[in-house]
């Protein structure tokens, strides 16, 4: 899904594997393991996209760039 943002363009989640995929605006992609679906919906609804993937996801679940 995109979103409004001036850090990242897009989020996509996979509920059944926890997975959860963000574009940033560069066009770097990546996958973060083990994300509970309840921090994908606060992420979505969240404010500042940007703030809160710092403060709640970047250096707290595994990940792997893609491309």
């Amino acid at each position: 899904m995109l979103v409004d943002s001036s850090a990242i363009r897009a989020i996509d989640y996979d509920r059944g594997r926890r997975r959860l995929q963000v574009t940033f605006v560069s066009g770097d992609r990546y996958v973060y393991r083990g994300v509970p679906g309840e921090v994908h919906r606060a992420f979505c609804e969240a404010e500042s996209k940007g703030r809160f993937f710092q403060a709640k996801i970047r250096d707290r679940y595994p990940y792997a760039r893609l491309n």
